[in-house]
């Protein structure tokens, strides 16, 4: 099998066992799909969920220079003409003449030929990505607004809302974590490229005499950050945006790459913005937008570091650097080696028989313990213990707990399977909890 053939087949065995475990599911399945939309299940967003969590204590929770922000989805539409996007947020569209189908003009090797049937191709045209509805009764050019394509603006047209509630000193950011919309032309590799996505990002502001400092230690953050949530270090890259490829309103762009099943791509982006957006938007809202300096009494208004986080691209890599195969016991074994700060499940606690009562009530009394300790604990019975490993260790957790006959009858004492290693413990019931607050950091 070539390496192309194995990439794609772990792609697929990836998307297999994430909707065989509930991770993720095709978006209205049962109707056919709807091309790039995907539905989280249970475990997949007690995964998501936990990320979101991770990164906002990182980045809010743990600082002194953060403010939430949880903008709407809808906007005025003079947010988006400020900005450009409403005339220039587009992709360039082809058409294949023969069999109809588009495609992005830039992610297919000759624009001439169609890679699907071979046949001629048309022009390029741009495609605006933004999708556009109407707020109210009445459907006219006053009514329009669009679902927002990105969070970052929701946090600028606040910005004066925060310097009046909570008078910051510079620098300080504005960060939030939300849903955004674009209508890709051809979304794809999985939860990749979709329709609609979540964001975490934060908007930094910033004395412009400073840029180059913050710059460098988002950078370091951000790196910090992949570390957190369990990505291999030599599958993360950071890419250095040239002049050419830049954002025209950026003084530098880094892009943070991920070794995906499917190739190399942008994972998360980090930028300096300068005084962009806040300028644009008062010039067009005609809202004064500057900072005074109280020491210096000097109004000006503030630049801007950009780190941004994909959500669903975040989970994405987790989901790929997790995804093992071994020969645990002569026996192909997949399992999904999750940190301990993303797995979602902690730990699952088993009876090692489910029609034994007295095995049954030790182990819910164990379960119930450590679920009011750690949270994220599962009680499973389904099947037999060989079964209900090969399950835990497909869902990710860490750690399995067996109550069986000896803990009842002779020495108070569980077996704790590891699940990278499958190796087994026995630890008393009382010794359970420090155990557990070591093995999970």
């Amino acid at each position: 099998m070539s390496k192309k053939d194995e990439k794609n087949q772990r792609m697929e065995d990836l998307i297999s066992l994430c909707k065989r475990r509930g991770f993720i599911f095709q978006g209205s399945e049962i109707y056919g799909g709807l091309a790039g939309t995907w539905d989280y299940g249970h475990f997949g967003l007690a995964l998501k969920n936990n990320i979101k969590s991770l990164w906002w204590k990182k980045f809010v929770t743990d600082r002194e220079d953060m403010y939430g922000i949880d903008a709407d989805i809808l906007m005025n539409q003079k947010v988006w003409q400020a900005t450009g996007h409403a005339e220039n947020f587009s992709d360039p569209l082809i058409e294949c003449k023969k069999c109809k189908k588009r495609f992005r003009a830039d992610k297919i090797p000759d624009v001439k030929k169609c890679p699907d049937c071979g046949g001629e191709m048309g022009e390029p045209k741009q495609f605006n990505m933004m999708f556009k509805t109407h707020v109210g009764a009445i459907e006219d050019a006053s009514s329009v607004s669009y679902l927002r394509p990105e969070t970052a603006q929701g946090m600028f047209v606040n910005y004066k809302n925060v310097i009046d509630a909570y008078h910051p000193k510079l620098p300080f950011g504005m960060a939030q974590i939300g849903k955004a919309f674009r209508n890709e032309i051809s979304p794809g590799d999985f939860t990749f490229r979709s329709r609609e996505f979540e964001q975490m990002e934060i908007e930094y502001l910033i004395k412009p005499d400073s840029w180059k400092e913050v710059f460098e230690h988002f950078r370091k953050e951000m790196f910090d950050w992949t570390n957190l949530i369990g990505l291999k270090k030599e599958h993360v890259y950071e890419h250095e945006i040239s002049d050419e490829d830049r954002a025209f309103y950026s003084k530098r762009t880094i892009d943070f790459e991920f070794d995906f099943p499917f190739g190399r791509e942008e994972l998360y982006g980090l930028a300096y913005r300068t005084d962009y957006d806040l300028k644009r938007h008062s010039d067009f809202s005609g809202i004064e937008l500057n900072y005074l300096d109280e020491e210096t009494k000097e109004r000006f208004i503030p630049h801007c570091i950009e780190p941004s986080f994909g959500l669903d691209r975040s989970v994405l890599a987790v989901l790929s650097d997790a995804y093992t195969e071994d020969n645990l016991g002569g026996e192909k074994r997949i399992f999904m080696k999750f940190s301990p700060n993303v797995a979602p499940v902690k730990i699952a606690v088993f009876p090692l028989l489910k029609n034994k009562p007295q095995l049954v009530e030790k182990a819910k009394e164990v379960y119930k313990n450590l679920k009011k300790e750690f949270g994220a604990v599962m009680f499973d019975d389904n099947g037999n213990i060989g079964k209900r490993y090969r399950r835990q260790d497909e869902i990710g957790t860490p750690y399995c707990v067996t109550v069986d006959f000896e803990t009842i009858e002779k020495d108070n004492m569980v077996t704790v399977r590891d699940r990278d290693t499958g190796t087994q413990d026995r630890i008393k019931i009382e010794d359970l909890f420090a155990f557990f607050k070591k093995a999970l950091q």
